[in-house]
């Protein structure tokens, strides 16, 4: 749900046990990744509890895991883990949406308004003036209702949580969250990550379909691509098994964590309340860069993108970012942050080589840092047999 980096900003003494859990090897040998393996590692010794990865190549699919998955129990990680996805649900969002636009049934020039009348007003919000496209590439303005105050208080602290983690909320509640605050700025002149965008985008989907956007996404992703341990939960508060526990220390410091595995995903709705494992999000990656969920126009549609100035790095698309590495590769990619969670997918333009990345903690590790040991160092590689 939320974003880490410059993109936007169970006791104690059983996690400090289970840290020390070694680490646990590859599924495979796997020379070629030996740097990922590395940086695995250093996350678990910044205080990660537990980190597993899935890459999927021209060679192969290749895992590996460190550290824990239940501290309660010193349980490693796994990579068949499922676990909360956070905000690469957003490109499955988009993904449907482009689909849509295919068909015909829409287009990403309508306004929020046409879909969805009198929903964004108020505090000089204006659906009206608003396309969905600039919903799907966070140049619409609308306020994060994430960074509401009071909903952060609520949801978002550790006294809060224990309160409200069972607490359902519709789209639209959270929506008029967000619409408490003056826009950002006018739409189309800026860009800011705005998780009240994907919100909306949900429920442009079902007024589009008059079927969820849960809905849509099984029929149109999950059951074709065949992605058994992803779902859209609704209603439901655990994680499927075979699963990891995650933690938060709620602030992002090292305090002690707090077991938050367990929630109601209606507080993230259509901008991160998906679940999967690694190896699904490799294949749903890989098809959609592969080229083999898009027409032609509407997959320049979702690689259509803008800057973001405090990341000069990375630029925005259609739920998709264009992110240059430390060595000058670039990937396609999105992170996925919920409370306990911390995600990263990434692959190549061709699709052909993917990654899966998960923390089961939100206070530590570099999700980059193992980017670059993985891409970077295939870049070595190539560049070593080409000469």
């Amino acid at each position: 749900m939320r974003v880490r980096t410059a993109l936007a900003s169970t006791t104690a003494l059983l996690l400090t046990t289970a840290l020390a859990t070694a680490f646990t090897p590859p599924t495979a040998p796997a020379p070629a990744h030996t740097a990922t393996v590395r940086a695995l590692e250093a996350a678990v010794r910044s205080g990660v509890p537990g980190a597993a990865v899935t890459v999927r190549d021209t060679h192969g699919t290749w895992s590996a895991t460190a550290g824990t998955g239940d501290p309660r129990t010193g349980k490693s990680r796994s990579p068949d883990d499922r676990y909360r996805i956070g905000s690469l649900t957003k490109t499955f969002v988009a993904t449907v949406l482009l689909q849509l636009e295919a068909e015909g049934r829409l287009s990403l020039d309508d306004t929020v308004d046409e879909w969805l009348p009198g929903l964004v007003e108020g505090h000089g919000n204006d659906g009206r003036r608003i396309t969905l496209r600039q919903l799907l590439r966070h140049t619409s303005g609308i306020p994060d209702y994430t960074a509401d105050p009071d909903f952060r208080a609520r949801y978002l602290t550790e006294d809060g949580f224990r309160q409200h983690r069972h607490d359902t909320l519709a789209p639209r509640q959270l929506v008029a969250i967000a619409l408490r605050h003056a826009p950002d700025f006018a739409p189309g002149t800026s860009w800011r990550y705005s998780n009240t965008n994907y919100v909306i985008a949900g429920m442009v989907i079902e007024k589009a379909t008059g079927r969820s956007y849960a809905t849509e996404i099984t029929r149109r992703l999950i059951e074709p691509l065949r992605l058994t341990a992803t779902s859209v939960p609704v209603g439901k508060t655990e994680v499927p098994r075979p699963s990891s526990r995650a933690y938060s220390t709620f602030d992002g410091s090292a305090g002690e964590p707090y077991d938050v595995t367990d929630l109601d995903p209606s507080l993230a709705a259509a901008s991160g309340a998906m679940i999967s494992d690694s190896a699904d999000l490799d294949r749903f990656y890989a098809a959609l860069l592969g080229g083999r969920l898009l027409p032609a126009r509407q997959s320049r549609e979702l690689r259509t993108t803008v800057a973001i100035a405090k990341a000069p790095d990375v630029r925005y698309g259609l739920g998709l970012m264009d992110r240059r590495l430390s060595c000058g590769v670039h990937v396609w990619t999105h992170t996925g942050d919920i409370l306990g969670s911390t995600s990263v997918a990434a692959t190549t333009p061709d699709g052909r080589h993917t990654l899966a990345l998960n923390f089961d903690g939100d206070w530590a590790g570099d999700t980059t840092a193992v980017l670059d040991a993985e891409y970077c160092g295939a870049a070595d590689r190539s560049a070593r047999r080409s000469n």
